[in-house]
């Protein structure tokens, strides 16, 4: 059932998109690896693409809400799945498996349709 508004969502985007990319300083493990990349491009993407959204919050408004949403579906899986991918699961995995799962989780939520 999708139930969070796009509106919503928009504001969940620019919140997520900054939190990935300050993720490894915010929780420790920017050290230039693999664990500090993935979070800070996945994050840079989220803020790139929601401006060019057809949303509320969209700046240029080019990619329909049903793209982002499964832009945010690949993002979420990729960034949940990374410890184990990319072999820093000993290291950190907690920050990927929690952000990971809230974007999907988001994705899967929100509605495919701004409100009028």
């Amino acid at each position: 059932m999708r139930f969070i508004p796009t509106r919503i969502h928009g504001m969940a985007d620019y919140l997520l998109g900054a939190l990935l990319v300050l993720a490894p300083w915010l929780f420790g493990f920017a050290d230039g690896g693999a664990e500090m990349w993935v979070p800070v491009v996945l994050g840079a993407g989220v803020v790139l693409y929601s401006l060019l959204t057809d949303y509320e919050l969209g700046l240029v408004r080019r990619i329909p809400m049903r793209v982002h949403l499964g832009l945010d579906l690949a993002g979420g899986v990729v960034l949940a799945a990374s410890p184990w991918v990319f072999g820093f699961a000993d290291r950190v995995w907690l920050p990927h498996l929690i952000f990971g799962l809230l974007e999907i989780g988001a994705a899967l939520t929100t509605r495919t349709t701004p409100e009028a």
